[in-house]
């Protein structure tokens, strides 16, 4: 794959995964760490079994956990701490007199 390519690839992944040509564990990947960010406590071993289904074995779904996990909590810290986000990524807004 070349540059052009890629970054074809890596815009329609940002711009909708569902319509990106993933391959089936990406698919799977990316609806699992969908779930698992919006809705926590909707998840259940049919998610995991998805997983494996999809490829991934008893370490690669425990893999898959944690980094999702991480990402989601890291997330949450620079949301709360107002981190700027590398600069290709637009700014957010952020109103702190609401919070004074």
């Amino acid at each position: 794959m070349d540059t052009k390519q890629a970054d074809a690839y890596v815009a329609a992944v940002k711009s909708d995964w569902r319509e990106a040509p993933l391959a089936p564990l990406d698919r799977a990947l990316c609806a699992f760490a969908e779930k698992l960010t919006r809705t926590p406590g909707a998840m259940a071993m049919s998610d995991v079994d998805a997983l494996r289904k999809a490829g991934l074995d008893d370490r690669g779904v425990h893999d898959a956990v944690q980094i999702i996990g991480y990402f989601n909590y890291i997330n949450r810290i620079a949301d709360a701490l107002g981190t700027d986000v590398e600069d290709f990524f637009p700014p957010k807004p952020r109103d702190w007199s609401r919070h004074a």
